[in-house]
């Protein structure tokens, strides 16, 4: 495959802010096809850095938002952009933009290779604001993209596995080796596709209950339930859930979760 080269004016990755600017042509080409970005939609990527997906989107679809924390970086991609389209940026951290303003009632479909340090805060960030976005593509740390998607019982399955899939559909769409990256990075990467379920559908009465069993939960891998809930839940009321107390946080489903969080907190 042909590698993009780097656009000029854009200075060297720096290692403080997690940088690894994607050039692989054919993987930029893969998540364009898997984005398959449509006339009309509010596209906004996550961390444009030297453009290697921003400028294809941007020809691709005419106009874009992206979220820059670097301004060393807003000038060579203000300038670079142009000649393709319409682009936004959005000079701030991430974890302080608030998606559902910038969505001002169009679905956003989020897009990037995030920031491999701050991926897990991004997500959980993104989660906040699911019901203003209509799916995410993101280039993630393959490890993470492995909890991401993982089934109760996997080794790898644990409080990401669970939060994500209560809200989203949660799809690995290919690995991405670290020569498509420069600098490359010590690890694989892969790309994963999260839709957001109906609202309607996600069946959780209060999210900050749910998030309080679900972080209690796998708090320590190896504590059984009454134990790892102890202050949260008790004995009786993990029963009610239709669960064994002696069970331990990796072998309940998404909905036995969803079960323990509609219990009562304990009585002091």
């Amino acid at each position: 495959m042909n590698a993009a080269p780097p656009e000029a004016g854009f200075g060297r990755a720096k290692k403080a802010l997690g940088q690894h600017f994607l050039h692989e042509r054919g993987v930029i080409d893969r998540i364009l096809q898997a984005l398959d970005p449509r006339p009309g939609e509010r596209i906004v990527e996550i961390g444009p850095g030297q453009g290697a997906l921003t400028f294809p989107l941007l020809r691709a679809h005419g106009e874009l938002t992206v979220i820059e924390f670097d301004r060393d970086l807003i000038a060579p991609l203000t300038a670079a952009a142009a000649p393709l389209g319409r682009l936004e940026i959005v000079h701030r951290d991430v974890l302080q933009v608030d998606f559902t303003a910038l969505a001002a009632g169009r679905p956003l479909r989020l897009v990037g290779n995030l920031p491999y340090n701050i991926s897990s805060p991004i997500l959980f960030h993104a989660l906040e604001h699911a019901a203003a976005v209509r799916d995410m593509h993101f280039m993630l740390q393959k490890e993470v993209v492995d909890r991401m998607a993982a089934a109760p019982g996997s080794k790898v399955y644990g409080r990401l596995s669970v939060m994500l899939q209560a809200w989203c559909e949660v799809t690995p769409l290919f690995a991405v080796a670290p020569g498509a990256f420069r600098p490359p990075p010590k690890v694989d990467s892969a790309v994963v596709r999260l839709v957001p379920r109906p609202r309607a559908s996600v069946a959780i009465a209060d999210p900050a209950r749910f998030a309080q069993v679900v972080r209690a939960a796998f708090g320590q891998r190896r504590k059984t339930l009454r134990n790892a809930l102890s202050g949260v839940l008790d004995a009786d009321a993990i029963r009610r859930a239709g669960l064994d107390p002696g069970a331990r946080a990796e072998q309940l489903a998404v909905a036995d979760f969803v079960a323990l969080a509609e219990q009562p907190a304990p009585q002091d």
